[in-house]
């Protein structure tokens, strides 16, 4: 098959395209995919440029998102079929431990995801337990369902199950652009929160237009300019996957009682905390990634009724994933980025 894979961490240089990859093979309780679509995430350049203690089986395919046509069916498959449009969740459990049975997946002590820890979708074909896949209507499009899939979940998990964001509340999202950033504005305005992003420049006109209430330019004293756009009470929900650079503005954005979600670290993981915040405002640090299956449904069910809407910046056949993995490296792009495979 046709498949772009790298056989050392390393730079984007270490991406190859190559026509005659193994195919994979659906087993007992699987189906296999046969990609047409798929989606770039920031963890698609960790992964390529690897960390202390990764273990992967090189050569590696990467990519945590896609959508395509089931073409093979393992044994014991019995609600899908040859032919199916679908969606593919991104997050692998075991589906037997305390967990999985409790429907939380994502803490599952086995959870994997697609690119990171197995192959993932920058393929013509993967193959995925038969659980994660869901049926997809002929009207969504299959970049629309790949562009969707993990920055939907973890944004509609992280915001509503995690974060129990309510209506009239305020929520701040640091980030204009980003795949989760975008999500994060249209599920929060779904919820009925105020909305104000914190953004580079260049990015703050489209996030008006996707919802935001207000905007705050990123180069000054943005927590002070939230401070006093909220009439000095701060915000009650930070939505912050920066890390290290955004922490401390965040928290000091926060109203008192005020939740800060941290769904990431693109600017590293390590950060320095003045717990005076923390207990005097007493605030809640709340840690979310990806999400169980439930939630998958749900935001999912959103985007086929067009009631939420992925933003793609833009498009790339897969022999270009290295071209479309620096686009999202350089940061300009606002949206998704997406394979057309």
């Amino acid at each position: 098959m046709r498949a772009v894979i790298f056989e050392q961490h390393g730079p984007i240089e270490n991406l190859k395209y190559v026509t005659d990859f193994p195919d994979p093979v659906a087993g007992a309780g699987e189906v296999r995919v046969r990609l047409r679509a798929a989606a770039l995430n920031r963890l698609d350049l960790w992964v390529r440029e690897g960390w202390p203690g990764i273990k992967l089986h090189l050569p590696h395919i990467p990519g945590a998102d896609g959508a395509g046509d089931i073409d093979q069916i393992g044994d014991g498959v019995t609600d899908l079929h040859i032919g199916d449009r679908v969606v593919i969740d991104g997050g692998i459990s075991c589906g037997k431990c305390d967990f999985c049975l409790s429907g939380r997946q994502n803490l599952c002590t086995t959870f994997s995801i697609l690119g990171e820890h197995r192959p993932g979708t920058y393929a013509e074909y993967v193959v995925v337990p038969a659980r994660n896949v869901l049926k997809m209507p002929e009207i969504v499009s299959y970049e629309d369902g790949a562009a969707a899939s993990l920055v939907y979940l973890t944004a509609w998990h992280s915001l509503i199950t995690r974060g129990k964001l309510q209506p009239g509340e305020t929520v701040l999202i640091v980030g204009a652009g980003g795949g989760v950033n975008t999500a994060s504005i249209q599920i929060a305005t779904f919820a009925g929160a105020q909305v104000i992003v914190v953004g580079s420049a260049g990015k703050l006109a489209d996030a008006t237009a996707l919802g935001a209430d207000a905007v705050i330019d990123r180069s000054g004293n943005w927590s002070k300019a939230v401070f006093e756009l909220t009439g000095r009470r701060g915000v009650d929900v930070v939505v912050d996957n920066v890390g290290k650079e955004t922490l401390t503005a965040s928290i000091r954005s926060l109203r008192r009682g005020g939740r800060l979600l941290i769904v990431g670290n693109t600017s590293g993981p390590i950060a320095e905390v003045d717990l005076r915040y923390i207990f005097s405002k007493q605030i809640s640090i709340i840690g979310s990634t990806m999400a169980p299956h439930e939630d998958f449904l749900k935001v999912m069910h959103l985007v086929f009724s067009g009631e939420l809407k992925p933003v793609i910046g833009k498009r790339f056949p897969l022999a270009q994933a290295a071209d479309a993995q620096k686009a999202l490296a350089e940061g300009d792009v606002f949206g998704k980025i997406v394979l057309t495979v």
